[in-house]
């Protein structure tokens, strides 16, 4: 906890933070000034009032005597009118001051939230196996937020308020510094109040965030995965635990409530206490004086009052907004984790040829998702341009592993992998990527339209255009068939299609691309008989002339592959066509005979 307590003080993080508002720079430094202004015009009413009534008012009283009164009297209008004409100047400050402030953190969280969704949009995809998908949104949205508050009501707005402090006790003692300090004597308690509260509200708001964060992490993964909580009657089970994690977000948001009911009320004392202090010394002096002297303590009486008053109000607050910019501190290097994160899809190749031909080699490839637990041992194959290529085996034997690699979604840690005899290291990984087209068994659909997911929101391709790549294989009349055909509403991940239509849409997609190498990720492992017939017509059509890579469950798709690679526990155990691998009488003629008499029964 020390160690978060001393963020604020973190002088090169602070500036990191406000290095966001260098391109507002007129702004942040117009603020400043406002702050500036605002410190200097605070002592100037409690002046105003005590000259008033010492120089005017008492001597007012001593003119109704002697006929000189009106002349005075005009003079405390005018007096009066420059007060108010202050008050107004200092309210208009004020306003500027706090719009510019808000308006400084609202743009920094701006530029931030793009910066830091552009950084998760290319993080090595190791992150997201590693890292719960609540905890990146609490990143993006609620500790980018709390950045806002360093500005608005954190670092320049606790400047102001010292100043303001500074002017008004710099009066306060140029006035009377005996009836200052005696003023000041409960201060020290006041000290002690504050820096109690200031460390009570900061284990709170860090309790606050981190049960936010578990609070985001948890109920995004169990919304995602709501049919399986309802699917195994569990949800008593997964309610009881949400209840755990919410109690401990109210227990750290009613211990905040508490410091600040206690800490108000103390602030409160110890300002009565002052003004007591006040009031007794101001009596006590007036023993002894004559009338003319014992009149000018009034002044000095009222206008100590109200500096009092100047004086508690920032004191009020200023611990809540060191404590502000505190948690605005620790929510900013949460987030400069993640804009510091090193571990991203790296693209300094610079090789962008006009096609990809298609022939794909692995040379001597190992891979590990965790260091030291390779998945993938020595991968040794090639692929001719325009081959079509099957890879099976048992569920962990790695063969997603294998397509992953090939798109660069992950780095491999030895080996090479090469396409059209050049490493995948050396092109352009956007040109890469979009020479290879990818149908995933559990296809992602975003909510939108047919027509938005087939072309993913790329305004260059029309929706004749889509018409010919639906008709090319043949799903022209099953799109049309949906209410409102290319501009039906999936919704969120496809929840308005079976898994068999979401699968269809993602051929015409691949398609639609017009990729040099096709990778199919199971696609018809999960599909009834009817929408297999429909897959297996459009894979017919989608591999004619592209190098494919297909992994399948069922052998029965894959007998007309030029190629089979067999996979068990990340090594190559066979490789060759269905006749060869099947005469063999090895490993793929076992898997094959175990689901040839599965199928049977």
């Amino acid at each position: 906890m020390q160690n978060k307590n001393k963020k604020i003080f973190d002088v090169k993080l602070l500036q990191r933070v406000f290095s966001y508002a260098a391109p507002y720079k007129h702004r942040f430094w117009g603020s400043v000034v406002l702050a500036v202004l605002l410190a200097v015009v605070a002592p100037v009413r409690p002046y105003l009032i005590q000259e008033t009534i010492n120089n005017y008012v008492v001597q007012g009283v001593e003119a109704s005597e002697t006929g000189t009164k009106d002349a005075l009297i005009s003079l405390i209008v005018w007096i009066t009118i420059i007060q108010i004409g202050i008050l107004l100047l200092e309210s208009a400050m004020r306003f500027f001051f706090s719009f510019m402030t808000s308006w400084l953190g609202q743009t920094v969280v701006r530029d931030l939230r793009v910066k830091v969704f552009n950084k998760v949009l290319h993080l090595n995809l190791k992150q997201y196996d590693q890292t719960p998908i609540g905890t990146l949104t609490t990143r993006t949205i609620n500790d980018i937020e709390s950045i806002n508050e360093v500005f608005s009501d954190g670092l320049i707005p606790i400047i102001a308020d010292l100043l303001s402090i500074i002017a008004i006790l710099g009066f306060m003692f140029y006035s009377d510094w005996q009836l200052t300090l005696i003023c000041l004597a409960p201060f020290p308690f006041l000290i002690i109040a504050t820096y109690y509260f200031k460390e009570s509200v900061n284990k709170s708001f860090i309790r606050v965030r981190n049960a936010i964060a578990q609070l985001n992490a948890y109920v995004q993964e169990h919304i995602a995965g709501m049919p399986i909580v309802q699917g195994f009657a569990i949800e008593k089970q997964e309610m009881n635990k949400f209840v755990k994690i919410n109690e401990e977000h109210r227990n750290a948001n009613i211990k905040a409530i508490f410091a600040y009911s206690v800490f108000f009320p103390v602030v409160e004392i110890i300002l009565a206490v002052s003004t007591s202090l006040l009031v007794w010394w101001v009596a006590k002096t007036n023993v002894g004086l004559n009338a003319a002297d014992a009149n000018l303590l009034i002044g000095k009486l009222i206008s100590f009052y109200l500096c009092l008053n100047l004086l508690f109000r920032p004191l009020r607050v200023i611990a809540d907004k060191f404590n502000v910019l505190q948690m605005g501190m620790i929510a900013s290097e949460r987030v400069f984790k993640v804009l510091d994160n090193p571990d991203v899809t790296k693209n300094e190749g610079t090789f962008q040829p006009a096609s990809i031909k298609g022939s794909i080699e692995f040379k001597n490839v190992d891979f590990a998702y965790i260091e030291g637990r390779n998945v993938l041992k020595n991968i040794n194959f090639k692929v001719e341009q325009g081959e079509t290529v099957a890879i099976v085996g048992h569920t962990g034997s790695g063969k997603t592993s294998i397509i992953s690699l090939l798109n660069r979604l992950y780095s491999i840690q030895k080996g090479e992998i090469l396409i059209d005899e050049v490493n995948i290291d050396e092109y352009d990984i956007e040109v890469l990527r979009k020479n290879i087209g990818v149908v995933l068994q559990d296809v992602f659909l975003f909510s939108g339209s047919v027509h938005d997911n087939i072309t993913l929101r790329n305004p260059n391709i029309t929706e004749e255009q889509v018409k010919d790549a639906a008709k090319m294989i043949d799903l022209h009349e099953f799109i049309e068939q949906l209410p409102g055909g290319y501009q039906f509403d999936v919704q969120e991940r496809g929840a308005t299609l079976s898994l068999g239509q979401r699968q269809l849409l993602s051929f015409i997609r691949a398609l639609l691309f017009n990729p040099s190498v096709l990778i199919l990720d199971e696609a018809t492992s999960s599909v009834d008989t009817e929408t297999e017939q429909l897959i297996q017509h459009a894979i017919d059509k989608l591999i004619a002339g592209r190098t494919s890579i297909i992994i399948a469950h069922r052998l029965s798709t894959i007998r007309k592959a030029n190629k089979i690679i067999v996979l068990d526990k990340g090594e190559i155990v066979e490789m060759g066509n269905h006749e060869q691998l099947m005469n063999r009488k090895g490993y793929y003629h076992k898997l094959h005979e175990m689901q040839f008499q599965q199928l049977s029964h």
